[in-house]
């Protein structure tokens, strides 16, 4: 680990001392998209957060729409977004980013390469984004691999996240599903299908740290964010396995891991993710008829949809979290 790494990883780890108070941090993304004509809203809700009293906030993935090109630009206007954030921000990847940049729409670029390129342009210090930073610690070397999962601690609440975006997560079903209105090659498929196998193992140990780290500090919560939407909302049916599902099997094992860590835990699991672009609020798990009381699922807003999520702390509140949207008045 780089020098500069290390001692943001130690501030990191370092945080998690401080005395346990309330506060507040925010959640958003899926914005701007250019097809919804987004960009005119950004301003006003940039302001709502500059504005308010979180702490910082967390950015779900999704920084451009899924139909417009994945040129270098883009990531360099998402910098020059972050970068007006007052309080810090903390990245996490999404789909349109580098997932699906191998659609014709997109340009037909090499979602492998844009994910390298992702790493290397949008984690360009330890810390995080925004005018001021906070100081993070990634499970990946700069600019290499994974050095987009992250973890960080405040007020000894752990926050954790994760390279799990849409589209199934980047696993390919079949040979239909990976020359549908793309520019992939039978070739790229296969290197999708192994990058996803790689970074899938690589999550579950990222997963696996995050709760030790909070039981270690004895944290009343855990706050856990990707991007995709794993599908927690597909009907319940009698014979079929809904969780193996085309759209959303990519997403198992780490689902699964998660219930299976909750249960091992005493505090309160926040999972955060984007995708679906509208504000939700539920425990999904296990079933409809069968509850893991300590997890908490929060689907963000997204395009067309400007707004936030502020989320109050209080580990003295048995639930921990309060989830309150924002609603962004342009």
């Amino acid at each position: 680990m780089s020098p500069r790494f290390l001692a943001g990883a130690l501030l990191a780890l370092g945080l998690s001392c401080v005395q346990a108070q309330p506060f507040s941090f925010g959640l958003w993304g899926d914005m701007p998209y250019q097809k919804a004509g987004d960009e005119p809203k950004i301003p006003a809700l940039l302001n709502s957060i500059n504005q308010s009293d979180i702490a910082f906030s967390i950015y779900d993935g999704d920084i451009k729409d899924g139909s417009s090109q994945c040129t270098d630009a883009i990531y360099a206007s998402a910098l020059s977004m972050f970068g007006q954030m007052d309080q810090p921000v903390v990245y996490v990847p999404g789909d349109n980013e580098w997932t699906d940049c191998h659609r014709l729409n997109n340009g037909g670029y090499d979602a492998l390469e844009r994910l390298a390129y992702l790493r290397k342009t949008l984690f360009p210090t330890a810390a995080s984004l925004g005018k001021r930073q906070l100081p993070l610690l990634h499970q990946g070397q700069p600019g290499e691999k994974y050095v987009e999962n992250t973890r960080f601690s405040h007020h000894q609440i752990v926050f954790a996240g994760f390279n799990v975006p849409g589209s199934n997560n980047n696993k390919v079903m079949d040979d239909k599903d990976c020359g549908n209105k793309s520019a992939r090659t039978a070739a790229q498929c296969q290197a999708s299908n192994a990058e996803h196998v790689e970074r899938d193992a690589a999550n579950l140990q990222w997963l696996q740290q995050a709760f030790q780290a909070a039981k270690d500090q004895k944290a009343r919560g855990l706050v856990l964010v990707i991007q995709g939407d794993p599908g927690f909302d597909l009907p319940e049916t009698e014979d079929r396995d809904e969780s193996q599902a085309p759209g959303v099997s990519g997403y198992r094992n780490f689902i699964n891991a998660v219930v299976s860590e909750t249960e091992q835990f005493a505090g309160q699991v926040l999972f955060v993710h984007g995708d679906t672009h509208f504000f939700k609020l539920d425990k999904p798990l296990y079933s409809p008829s069968r509850l893991l009381p300590n997890l908490t699922r929060l689907q963000t807003f997204g395009s067309p949809m400007i707004h936030w999520v502020r989320v109050e702390v209080d580990p003295a509140n048995p639930n921990v979290f309060t989830v309150q949207p924002v609603i962004v008045r342009q």
